[in-house]
């Protein structure tokens, strides 16, 4: 396959970073707060996830899902069960090019876990991307911060939690399809093109 990621005037690669749970798959709420599915039987994919990531392949972006996975550190879920509901995300045809996952929780500092950008900056060093041409989609706010963090325009797909939003992102949506055409109009227009 050839590569057809659209780039900067100084070659660097463009992507979309991508939250999971709320994002991509339908996040558990209990009393108004998300949480993630435990097994691959509980995994739903949004509906118009996979022609809004379709969408994103075809215009060639880099299609990264950064996620904090908090419940490993808790003694709550496994690495490995993390990894399988990455393997049916994948097999489900969702044409995701890597996933980055923080396992740690607040108490550990790391510099992976959203707010902080680490994910991200790890991604575009080993991918060779321009952070400032590149977009982070999250439902929290701790997504927009991490993404605003390391210089990527920022979207928040509003699902109404009963928690902290986030300040001043660059756009609010409903919807995946919402934000990817944002993307692919607004935001390329405005990086200068592909």
């Amino acid at each position: 396959m050839s590569d057809r990621r659209p780039r900067t005037a100084d070659g660097r690669r463009r992507a979309v970073f991508l939250d999971r749970d709320g994002v991509i798959n339908r996040a558990i709420v209990r009393d108004g707060k998300p949480h993630p599915p435990s097994c691959p039987a509980e995994l739903e994919i949004l509906p118009g996830v996979p022609e809004a990531l379709a969408r994103l392949k075809e215009a060639g972006f880099r299609i990264i899902v950064i996620t904090n996975q908090p419940d490993v550190a808790r003694g709550r879920q496994t690495r490995e069960a993390v990894e399988e509901l990455h393997t049916a995300l994948l097999t489900s045809g969702l044409p995701i090019d890597s996933f980055r996952v923080c396992y740690h929780d607040d108490d550990d500092r790391c510099d992976c876990r959203k707010p902080a950008p680490g994910l991200l900056l790890a991604a575009a060093k080993e991918d060779d991307l321009d952070l400032a041409a590149s977009v982070m989609v999250g439902d929290r706010w701790r997504d927009v911060e991490a993404g605003r963090q390391a210089g990527c325009a920022t979207i928040f797909l509003d699902c109404q939690y009963a928690e902290r939003r986030p300040s001043r992102p660059d756009l609010e949506v409903r919807s995946l399809a919402e934000a990817v055409d944002w993307i692919l109009g607004e935001k390329i227009e405005r990086t200068g093109g592909g």
